[in-house]
């Protein structure tokens, strides 16, 4: 195994996730990136080598035991230590209540909540005996505010906060620091910006959460000193009516 320590991200996509695989490549950690298809990663990782940075792409499943175990085991074999994990799937969907089936909301709960159950208890078996690392939850305003049509979405988000709180109250007396991080707002994305336009004009300077400025506070929290951890980090833009 490497000594080079780890920035493992699961969901590591275009913008929020893809972001903070960047930060952290910069700090001198090889980003290990996540998603179930791990061919869609490739740009990513060309890009972060292109920055100096280390970066490996893996694809899995994080809604399947079996799999999130295989992975830290690999990780851990080939690349380094998890010093770092962030928990970033989105699972944003909004159906009335009457239209919500089992299927979608179960698959919603799945993705937003159960795999980060299976991710958080696999980096906590490999960080504790380490007595040190950091985990990170990306959560959202549904996290603490239900809203209509977002049963499913906010159901799950409220059930990872809790997750996570659990985790941060039994890990950080072990040397541990899980963090629950809420994102209020839209995040400026080419998904945003096709698709919510007036939205977008009507924003003014800096309105919108910048990918990079998430990432920032990401690697901040993961490198507060331990006598004064944070919990819960809310980041809205300065301009958000909350």
């Amino acid at each position: 195994m490497s000594d080079s320590p780890v920035a493992l991200v699961v969901g590591a996509g275009e913008s929020t996730g893809g972001a903070i695989a960047k930060r952290f490549a910069r700090g001198g950690l090889t980003a290990c990136l996540v998603r179930r298809h791990a061919d869609q990663l490739a740009p990513l990782v060309e890009e972060i080598e292109k920055q100096g940075g280390a970066a490996r792409a893996f694809g899995c499943d994080a809604r399947q035991e079996d799999a999130v175990v295989t992975l830290f085991d690999q990780i851990e074999r080939e690349v380094g230590p998890v010093e770092v994990a962030v928990f970033n799937p989105g699972a944003n969907v909004n159906f009335p209540i009457r239209e919500l089936t089992a299927r979608v909301y179960r698959k919603v709960w799945e993705m937003a909540c159960f795999a980060g159950f299976l991710v958080g208890r696999e980096a906590a078996r490999r960080m504790v005996p380490r007595g040190r690392g950091t985990l990170l939850f990306t959560g959202a305003t549904a996290s603490v505010r239900g809203g209509a049509g977002f049963a499913a979405f906010a159901g799950a988000k409220h059930a990872l906060r809790a997750l996570a709180q659990s985790m941060a109250r039994e890990l950080g007396p072990q040397g541990v620091h899980v963090a629950h991080v809420v994102i209020d707002g839209a995040i400026d994305t080419p998904w945003i910006r096709e698709n919510f336009p007036e939205m977008v004009a009507a924003s003014p300077p800096d309105g919108l959460l910048a990918p990079e400025a998430i990432a920032e506070n990401y690697w901040l929290l993961h490198h507060q000193p331990r006598s004064a951890w944070t919990f819960e980090l809310d980041l809205r833009p300065y301009a958000e009516r909350w």
